[in-house]
C-alpha cells in the first residue's frame, strides 16, 4: 500500500504550450469553441436563477438542518475582518464587502473567470491588505484547512513555473475575496474565495459554520523546484485509497461504477477535459443528482469507520467544535448515505469516488496534466469538491431559519 501520494519523478510537460485566450486572470470565452466555452462558462450561467439546492430528485428535503449552536465562534474572524474592511479605501470596500443577499454568492468558477469579478484580487491589494484578508480566511477554517488552502494557491503558481505559460494568471495570490454582510459575532456573513483550483464559500450563523460550496484542487500536488516541500490533497487521495480497498471484490456491483479513467473506457459525457467526472462543479447549484453506489451502513463496521476517516479528511477543514457537529449530522443520515467509486486503486491510475448523503456530497477526481493539455487523468492533477444538499449550501437553509425566527422571513442584508 502506497504511504505517499504519486508523482513522477519527473513531472511530464506537455509537447507544446497551451493556446487557451487567458490573460491576466481573463478567460475570453467568444475566442473558444463553442463546446469550450459552454463548459467554462458554467459559473456565469443561470446563478440568478431561484436557489434550489442539490437535491436526488428535484425537491429538497426539509428539516435535515438544525439552527443551533456549533461552538464555532466567529470572534476571531470579526476582528480581523473588521480590520480588513476598515483599511480598505472607500470605493474599495464597496466592491469588496457586498450584501449578505448578494448574488455574487453563487458567482464563480474553478477555472479563469470569464467576467469581471467583485471583489479584491489578492494580488491586486498592498501586502498588508493581504495578509489582513488572508487572516479572514485562517480565522474560518481549521489549521489544517488553512494550510491545505495556502498550499493549492502556492501550488498555482508552482503550475505556472512548470508549464512556463500564462505567467500572469498561474499565480499564488490570483483569487479574489469578497466579505458579505455586516462582520458580527451574531449576525449573518460571510466570506468567498475563488480562482483557478480554490473557492470557498464561508457563512457564518448562530453559532455555526457552513463551509460549502467548497472546490479544492491542485496540479501538482506535490510542489517541485523551489516549491519543493509544499502538498496539497495528500489524505484526500491516500485516506481514500485505503478505504477502497477494504472493500470486498464480490460486492463491486453495489460501488463500482467502472474500472477506468481511460478516455477509450468512459462514456463521452465523462471524458470531457473541462469537468471530467464531477457533476457538483460552478454552475451545478440545482443539480438533480440520485444516489448511487455502496450503502454505507451495509458495510461491516471496520470499512464503516474507514469511511468516517474519509468524511473526516473534508470536515477536518472546518474548526474543530463545527467539523464534530457536521459530523454528527452526517452520522444522523449514514443509512442514506452511499459511496462509489470509478477507476483502479493501484498507486499510479486514476480515479474518482464519491460520498452522497441527504447533507453531505464530496467528489473527486484525476484531471488530464498538464493545464489539460496531456490526454489522460493523471493522480498528480486533482480536482475535490464539497457540497451540502437539499439547501445547505452558501448556508442557504441555516439562514432561512435564522430569518424566519429574527426578521420575519426577511433577509437582512
Amino acid at each position: 500500500m502506497s504511504s505517499q501520494q504519486h508523482q513522477p519523478d519527473e513531472f511530464p510537460l506537455p509537447d507544446a504550450p497551451g493556446d487557451l485566450p487567458i490573460v491576466d486572470s481573463h478567460l475570453f470565452d467568444d475566442l473558444l469553441p463553442p463546446e469550450a466555452a459552454f463548459e467554462l462558462t458554467a459559473g456565469l450561467r443561470g446563478y440568478r436563477e431561484p436557489f434550489v439546492g442539490i437535491t436526488e430528485d428535484g425537491t429538497p428535503r426539509p428539516g435535515l438542518y438544525r439552527l443551533n449552536d456549533a461552538g464555532a465562534s466567529p470572534k476571531a474572524a470579526v476582528t480581523a475582518a473588521e480590520a480588513y474592511l476598515d483599511g480598505l479605501a472607500p470605493h474599495r470596500r464597496v466592491v469588496g464587502n457586498l450584501p449578505m443577499d448578494a448574488a455574487e454568492w453563487r458567482l464563480w468558477t474553478n477555472a479563469i473567470p470569464t467576467w469581471h469579478p467583485k471583489g479584491m484580487r489578492l494580488e491586486r491589494l498592498a501586502e498588508r491588505d493581504r495578509d489582513r484578508a488572508l487572516a479572514i480566511i485562517e480565522a474560518g477554517l481549521s489549521p489544517g484547512g488553512y494550510a491545505q488552502v495556502r498550499a493549492a494557491m502556492v501550488l498555482n503558481a508552482n503550475l505556472g513555473e512548470l508549464i512556463d505559460d500564462y505567467r500572469d494568471t498561474l499565480t499564488e495570490y490570483a483569487y479574489w475575496f469578497t466579505v458579505f454582510g455586516t462582520p458580527s459575532p451574531d449576525a449573518p456573513w460571510g466570506w468567498q474565495l475563488m480562482g483557478h483550483h480554490v473557492d470557498l464559500h464561508c457563512v457564518f450563523v448562530a453559532g455555526q459554520v457552513v463551509l460549502a460550496p467548497v472546490f479544492l484542487g491542485a496540479e501538482p500536488t506535490i510542489g517541485t523546484g523551489r516549491f519543493e516541500g509544499v502538498q496539497a490533497l495528500r489524505d484526500e487521495t491516500e485516506v481514500a485509497l485505503q478505504f477502497r480497498r477494504t472493500l470486498a471484490p464480490d460486492r463491486e456491483d453495489e460501488f463500482l461504477m467502472g474500472p477506468s479513467l481511460r478516455t477509450e473506457d468512459l462514456p463521452p459525457e465523462l471524458a470531457g477535459p473541462w469537468n471530467g467526472r464531477h457533476l457538483s462543479g460552478a454552475g451545478s447549484d440545482n443539480l438533480v443528482l440520485p444516489a448511487e453506489g455502496i450503502i454505507a451502513a451495509s458495510l461491516p463496521t471496520e470499512q464503516r469507520d474507514g469511511l468516517i476517516e474519509l468524511i473526516r479528511v473534508y470536515l477536518d477543514r472546518l474548526p474543530p467544535a463545527q467539523a464534530e457537529h457536521t459530523l454528527s449530522l452526517v452520522r444522523d443520515h449514514f443509512d442514506e448515505t452511499r459511496f462509489a467509486w470509478r477507476g483502479g486503486h493501484d498507486d499510479v491510475c486514476a480515479f474518482y469516488y464519491r460520498i452522497h448523503s441527504p447533507v453531505l456530497l464530496v467528489e473527486y477526481d484525476n484531471h488530464p496534466g498538464v493545464f489539460l493539455t496531456n490526454p489522460e487523468p493523471a493522480r498528480y492533477h486533482v480536482h475535490t469538491i464539497v457540497r451540502h444538499p437539499n439547501g445547505g449550501d452558501y448556508g442557504r437553509d441555516l439562514l432561512a431559519q435564522h430569518y424566519r425566527l429574527h426578521h420575519g422571513g426577511h433577509e437582512a442584508g
